[in-house]
């Protein structure tokens, strides 16, 4: 696969609309009221293959029974899974456990890593979630792909890619990561605002190209 060229000027004009739109427009999601990385973690998980209408409730009342790393690490696995009942895929309720024992067994001040390298060493956390927490939690300057960002960054900037293939994935976070904006203060906003455009503009059945506000830039745009 060749190599994808954007052009600084591009970027930057795709960067600043992009974040501009969002502050105007995004949705005020209870973990976006925070920086707590296991609080971030719980919302990264719940959300992986389940809509934000059915999280939001379940996040609140998660975080009630289970504050803290350390209390999800000394509970008993059916308390976990009955606090998490409702979201399906327990697969992502046992990782949230066994990561947490993880750190438990590393001693009282263990915590969450901010790098991605080091959290993608813990159990049940991909490149994505690696991301997502090092970004959210730790303002680092951290890429990331799901399935809404591939989608606008495909779209925008390499609509022959097909991001479902091993190539085009690997495509799709070389251009995630060309994008990014300099400081993890601003790559905060930008990956927020990539998901966020993904979700509610750029989305999977409809592409509501006149409210985008980066269809000046877009290679894909319908109008």
């Amino acid at each position: 696969m060749k190599p994808i060229t954007i052009a600084p000027a591009r970027r930057l004009a795709f960067g600043r609309k992009l974040r501009a739109w969002y502050r105007a427009n995004a949705r005020d999601l209870p973990w976006r009221r925070t920086r707590d990385p296991y609080h971030i973690l719980v919302s990264e998980l719940m959300l992986q293959q389940t809509q934000v209408s059915r999280v939001v409730p379940k996040y609140s009342d998660f975080l009630a029974r289970f504050p803290t790393l350390e209390s999800v690490a000394r509970s008993r696995p059916a308390r976990v899974m009955e606090a998490w009942s409702g979201l399906g895929y327990y697969a992502r309720a046992r990782n949230l456990q066994r990561l947490a024992r993880t750190l438990a067994r590393q001693g009282a001040s263990a915590a969450l890593p901010s790098e991605p390298a080091e959290l993608r060493a813990l159990p049940g956390i991909g490149a994505y979630t690696a991301g997502a927490v090092a970004s959210f939690a730790y303002e680092r300057r951290a890429p990331l792909v799901d399935t809404n960002v591939a989608r606008v960054l495909t779209r925008v900037f390499a609509p022959h890619i097909d991001p479902r293939t091993h190539s085009g994935h690997q495509a799709v976070w070389r251009i995630a990561g060309a994008v990014l904006p300099r400081t993890g203060r601003t790559a905060y906003t930008h990956n927020q605002a990539l998901m966020e455009l993904g979700a509610l503009v750029c989305t999977a059945r409809v592409r509501r190209c006149r409210a985008c506000p980066v269809r000046t830039v877009c290679a894909s745009r319908e109008c």
